[in-house]
């Protein structure tokens, strides 16, 4: 979509700090959580939050407004944050656990560990995400053999980040998601859109050390148990600030960067890669 869809601005609260938040807007998500969230759910929505105090308010507002029949939970672990992330959890019904190892990678541990459903989808504090999420994900996770799936995601317009370019940086993605796909679908699956089967999470596992790539590492060693689906639909986007791109500079320096990146590992995605250590091995 090049304009963000309309649904997003309900959750643009406008607060910058916890102590902002008035007690009515969590008595509204709560309200929402309380009926929809169930005790013995099928799949688990798990969350891994540093330093969110603000987002992940917006996060739980747009997962309380899921529209499913598919009955699930909301699980959140605070990965030692520093700043009131801990208290604005507390005003919210969901379950929360504390994981003091920094890295989504322990954190998602923790929270899978926990976990009561037969399925977990991974989201991240700092996103929106649509009311048919949920929905979108699962049709694809609970088809035959499949034991993970991830989808694609969207960016919000910031100064010197336009929604046009953004948009057409995202087409950009979507091509190299196709060619990924083929023989490294691992490259694609990111906590922000992706979900697996617990049982086979459980046996793989999460690395325990703070690093980037701990959700497509976790992918890679899914891949032994079955196969890996994509979400493709555009209405199932979870929408995000620029931020990943915003610490490369300006939006040119951040198209620049990705570019070159993805030039040198082209031909390397029509080839498997071959099994190894994802615990031990280097990013690349």
């Amino acid at each position: 979509m090049i304009k963000e869809p309309s649904w997003i601005r309900k959750y643009n609260f406008g607060f910058q700090r916890f102590e902002e938040i008035p007690q009515q807007i969590f008595d509204s998500i709560n309200l929402k959580l309380n009926k929809n969230q169930v005790s013995k759910p099928l799949v688990t929505v798990l969350i891994a939050a540093w330093n969110e105090e603000i987002n992940i308010l917006k996060n739980i507002a747009s997962l309380a407004d899921q529209v499913t029949d598919i009955p699930f939970e909301i699980i959140v672990v605070d990965n030692n944050s520093k700043d009131n992330t801990e208290k604005t959890l507390g005003n919210l019904n969901i379950r929360t656990y504390f994981q003091e190892i920094q890295g989504c990678g322990p954190a998602r541990q923790m929270g899978m560990e926990h976990a009561k459903g037969k399925y977990i989808l991974l989201a991240d504090a700092d996103c929106v995400y649509p009311s048919c999420w949920l929905e979108e994900m699962m049709k694809q996770l609970i088809k035959p053999g499949v034991v993970c799936v991830y989808g694609r995601y969207s960016f919000i317009a910031e100064q010197g980040f336009p929604r046009w370019k953004l948009w057409a940086l995202e087409k950009m993605k979507d091509v190299i998601a196709e060619l990924r796909h083929i023989k490294r679908p691992y490259l694609n699956a990111f906590g922000i859109s992706m979900g697996y089967v617990t049982d086979f999470g459980l046996k793989v596992g999460y690395i325990m050390h703070n690093t980037r790539g701990d959700d497509g590492r976790f992918c890679f060693d899914l891949m032994q148990y079955g196969k890996v689906r994509q979400v493709k639909t555009d209405k199932a986007r979870p929408w995000t600030a620029p931020r990943t791109l915003q610490r490369d500079g300006s939006f040119s320096q951040a198209l620049a960067s990705r570019l070159s990146v993805e030039t040198k590992k082209l031909f390397s995605l029509f080839t498997a890669h071959k099994p190894h250590n994802t615990k031990k091995s280097k990013n690349e």
